[in-house]
């Protein structure tokens, strides 16, 4: 793995730096396995086609693929600041390190080194712009949760374009002490904040440093998963589309830009099937807008997509040989917004639901009954969740890494990746359940001479 991953940075390196590429796109889908692409694919030829096989997604089709184990320096499991770190780096290091070696001392990434060659550098993602993905481009810092001091390190690395939801910890060391804001840092450094799309546009051609982030209001941890998006919400194409039209203003000598897709993870963690694959076809929006990019500079542009470890053990197929994944159209809504509007529903009704209040709920939400059949058990474990959350009111939400559920909204999603046989979704883990995950899938007018293979004991 580390000489693949070597392999990989010499060759973004040398393109960066020699010419080869003027401008380099490297997309990563945090949590993307092989599985969560394959599934993606053929929940899209199911639903959009009608039929059985698979639907190509963008990135899906480019000419070259290889693939890497994940495993970090100190542990099997690689975490997302280790895997964020090895890709930023070339370097394995600890859990948990974001652009340290196992000593603590700063490791250089492609993008300062893209910086420092002349090209503008762009760092984004659907989370928050200090989480471990996109922190490991521009930060050194000895722990992930370091919130307040990854930002703090933002402008010093100088790059011109960050953005994502916003900042977890604006006022909160690591050590739980109140701090000045990291606003009037940004400002003194020279970038411009920008809240939402609209706020970009209206800014962006005065600006000589960019941070783009949601609105006033919104949450800062992260984008709206694609499947509860309401019109006005920010987006990872809005965001790939802002950066590439900064990047390319001006004096324009390319652009180094990290677009990371990272609530693929999330919805991982939570085994949220409909929402994974919904997150998937997402991030390929935003590869669509560099793929129209390539068009118009074929010889200069290089686009890399790959995924920093694999989260959930996602299973396609479950004692049968048999997949249903249209089953999951019917479902609106992430299970943290499911969970969401059955709070929702509790505080209308003063907490006495019915439950046949309960299956009408379920069936415009997720579609049981009315779309889907479902078993006499399936339905009964259902009713007892019911019945333990609105008769006894002993309400125990659901937790993974990055939610909490009520517990009917939890019951849900496990009883439709059932019907889409898909219940061997492992229960929430740390990271990845599957040693193997695209490492990169390339386009570039030159292919011939990025093809990377996977090295023996890699």
């Amino acid at each position: 793995m580390k000489r693949l991953l070597y392999a990989l940075l010499f060759v973004m390196v040398s393109v960066v730096a020699n010419g080869q590429a003027k401008y380099v796109f490297y997309f990563i889908g945090d949590g993307m396995g092989v599985n969560q692409v394959n599934g993606t694919e053929m929940y899209n030829a199911e639903v959009q086609n009608g039929r059985i096989g698979i639907e190509p997604l963008t990135f899906a089709q480019f000419p070259v693929a290889t693939v890497a184990a994940t495993f970090s320096a100190t542990n099997s499991v690689t975490d997302s600041a280790a895997g964020g770190t090895a890709l930023a780096t070339g370097s394995k290091t600890y859990n948990g390190a974001i652009s340290v070696d196992q000593s603590k001392n700063p490791i250089v990434t492609i993008a300062e080194k893209a910086k420092r060659s002349g090209k503008k550098v762009g760092v984004t993602t659907s989370v928050s712009v200090d989480h471990a993905t996109p922190a490991s481009f521009y930060a050194h810092q000895p722990d992930r949760n370091m919130y307040y001091e990854i930002a703090l390190d933002l402008p010093k690395a100088n790059f011109d374009f960050y953005a994502g939801s916003g900042f977890l910890k604006p006022t909160t060391t690591f050590d739980k002490k109140e701090a000045p804001s990291i606003y009037p840092v940004f400002d003194k450094a020279g970038y411009t904040v920008a809240r939402g799309y609209n706020d970009y546009k209206a800014k962006s051609s005065t600006a000589e440093k960019m941070i783009l982030i949601q609105e006033e209001g919104a949450a800062s941890d992260c984008l709206p998963y694609a499947i509860d998006r309401k019109e006005g919400d920010l987006t990872l194409a809005q965001i790939t589309e802002s950066a590439v039209d900064f990047l390319t203003k001006g004096k324009n000598k390319g652009f180094f830009l990290m677009v990371e897709g990272g609530k693929i993870d999330w919805a991982c963690h939570g085994n949220d099937a409909a929402t994974v694959f919904n997150e998937v076809n997402d991030m390929d929006q935003a590869v669509k807008v560099a793929y129209e990019f390539y068009k118009k500079h074929p010889k200069e542009t290089l686009i890399v997509i790959t995924a920093d470890h694999e989260t959930g053990g996602i299973v396609l197929g479950t004692g049968k040989y048999e997949l249903n994944l249209k089953a999951l159209q019917y479902q609106k809504h992430s299970a943290d917004g499911l969970s969401n509007r059955i709070s929702e529903l509790r505080k209308s009704k003063g907490n006495k639901v019915t439950w046949e209040e309960m299956k009408t709920f379920l069936s415009e939400e997720m579609g049981f009954w009315s779309k889907l059949p479902i078993s006499w058990e399936q339905e009964r474990r259902l009713h007892d969740e019911f019945d333990k959350s609105f008769v006894k009111n002993k309400v125990v939400f659901a937790e993974s890494m990055y939610s909490k559920s009520e517990p009917i909204a939890a019951c849900a999603k496990e009883v439709i990746n059932e019907i889409a046989w898909l219940v061997g979704l492992a229960a929430d883990t740390p990271e990845a359940m599957s040693r193997y995950l695209p490492l990169a899938q390339v386009l570039n007018s030159s292919a011939r001479r990025l093809t990377i293979r996977k090295l023996p004991n890699a």
